[in-house]
């Protein structure tokens, strides 16, 4: 049970993670998920979902940062051994226990991430040699003590799929969140000495070391242990008490506290990156945009973002907010899908003339939903006037039909998902929503097919591809799209007014001092 769920979790997270590695790729700038929908999608867009991204990060740092204190309690001999500084403290008048121990953490976090890329990279790294050490460890030892008892949790009344298919979807939703380390990753490709090289390794094989190295635990847990007598809350050291081996629990418990160490540092590194690429877009106060010239990092943003998480995490109990980092995450993962459809399909025909990289298509986004004349008379920087070649023509031909097939893409996902999702629908519309649905997203993906990627677009990548598109980004679209409308209607209503609040700091202050606003844009050559 444990590996199919974590078996069907890494095949949805490939997904992304190779739109994550193209995109990477092309655009080697901070702001992952944020900086590929400014590109490709639009302005308006890219901050919604940096604005979720935020929120995303913050929570989720927090919440991990809230985790570390009960594990440490067992070196101390229980919570309530802990030192006062590090003890979650009741207070009367609020609804949940305070965490210094959680702000201190995240504060001592902040510090490190301060001091440059290349010292919390060694220190991440020492972390998480030592994790991998302790996995390893419960591995072997696991492994051992499994032989030696003959596996006795898969010995149970009901098989090794008591729940089912569905059990199993259950429980890769629930480990979704172990996987999206590698946002964190495309936010700093900006300090990444060779992108296109580097970043797709990256990705891929960190994504699949983390795989193999959780299934393997998990194969050894639920052997030793039958799923229902588990432990919830440490499941993995309880079952080595269970036989005996209590200094086990000490090195799992240490496994524990560095694994949320590392979760910590991978939460709070990219947000500050996002508010910085919102920045130099005019979206934020340019003051967040500044890099400090020793360490190379945003150090104001660093600053604020980790001080806004550690108030959080000193006096909020995260869990019930938790569904809100799916929201983020999830948009995330769909907006990049999106994005390779279009620099594959249809990638923007025009740029500021001033300031920018011809190289790079860095800064289209408002003008990549302008519709395109199929005849236009062009004019260059220097007041030239020419028509478009045949070719060109053909080329605004093909653009359009796939904008269109795009379009009728995301529809069918929609009308699908929400299909299967809205059980309370009567059946005959269900029914007549999922073939629906089910049509527009398979002819949309055949005409894609046929119509043919850009010819352009395969020269400025200038490293790692994609694999299998169009089919590969639209399943990621679906599968995200479905998993967005399973979460509970408290969670979108919270969202929604986090969302609201970026549309109106967007309206008022965002579109205002945005660097596109009266820029003259130039037509990129598509030959």
């Amino acid at each position: 049970m444990g590996i199919r769920c974590w078996l069907d979790d890494w095949c949805w997270h490939l997904c992304p993670a190779l739109c994550y590695a193209e995109l990477a790729c092309r655009f080697p700038s901070a702001g992952s998920a944020y900086h590929y929908s400014y590109i490709c999608i639009g302005e308006s867009v890219a901050w919604l979902i940096g604005w979720a991204l935020i929120l995303e990060y913050t929570i989720g740092g927090s919440s991990v940062a809230r985790g570390i204190s009960p594990n440490l309690a067992l070196f101390f001999g229980g919570e309530d051994k802990l030192p006062f500084f590090l003890a979650q403290i009741h207070v009367k008048w609020l609804d949940t226990a305070v965490d210094p121990c959680a702000a201190i953490l995240v504060l001592i976090v902040t510090a490190l991430l301060c001091l440059g890329i290349k010292e919390s990279s060694v220190v991440e790294g020492v972390i998480t040699i030592a994790n991998v050490a302790i996995m390893l460890f419960v591995i072997c030892a696991g492994g051992w003590l499994g032989f030696q008892n003959g596996w006795p949790g898969y010995n149970v009344p009901k098989g090794y799929f008591p729940n089912g298919a569905s059990g199993v979807f259950s429980g890769s939703a629930t480990l979704f969140f172990a996987y999206i380390g590698f946002d964190a990753v495309a936010s700093t490709a900006e300090e990444v000495k060779n992108p296109q090289r580097d970043l797709p390794w990256g990705m891929c094989l960190t994504l699949s070391l983390c795989c193999f190295l959780y299934m393997m635990v998990s194969v050894v847990i639920v052997g030793l242990v039958p799923y229902y007598a588990m432990d919830p809350d440490t499941p993995i050291s309880s079952a080595f008490a269970q036989y005996g081996m209590q200094w086990a629990v000490y090195v799992i418990s240490s496994g524990a506290v560095l694994a949320l160490i590392a979760s910590l540092i991978g939460a709070i590194l990219p947000q500050p990156r996002i508010v910085m690429a919102m920045a130099r877009d005019g979206l934020l106060p340019p003051i967040f945009s500044a890099v400090d010239q020793r360490t190379q990092v945003p150090t104001l943003s660093t600053i604020l973002t980790g001080i806004c998480a550690a108030i959080l995490a000193f006096f909020m109990d995260v869990s019930e907010l938790a569904g809100m980092v799916s929201v983020g995450t999830l948009l995330a993962f769909t907006m990049v899908a999106i994005s390779i459809l279009i620099v594959r399909y249809a990638p923007p025909s025009e740029m500021p003339m001033e300031g920018a990289d011809p190289g790079s298509l860095e800064s289209l986004a408002s003008h990549t939903d302008h519709s395109e004349p199929v005849v236009e008379i062009l004019e260059d920087p220097f007041g030239n006037v020419k028509a478009p070649t045949a070719s060109e023509v053909a080329n605004m031909v093909r653009r359009q039909k796939a904008k269109r097939c795009i379009v009728l893409v995301c529809f069918g996902v929609i009308i699908f998902a929400s299909a299967v999702s809205f059980s309370s629908l009567p059946f005959y519309l269900r029914c007549t929503a999922c073939a629906l649905g089910s049509l527009l997203l398979l002819g949309a993906t055949i005409a894609l097919s046929c119509i043919g990627q850009d010819k352009s677009s395969s020269r400025q990548t200038g490293g790692f591809m994609c694999p299998f598109v169009p089919i590969l980004p639209i399943c990621c679209i679906l599968i995200n799209v479905y998993l967005l409308m399973n979460l509970g209607s408290h969670t979108w209503i919270r969202v929604s007014v986090w969302l609201a609040a970026g549309a109106l700091i967007y309206f008022f202050y965002g579109r205002r001092h945005s660097s596109l606003t009266g820029t003259a844009y130039q037509r990129v050559s598509s030959a």
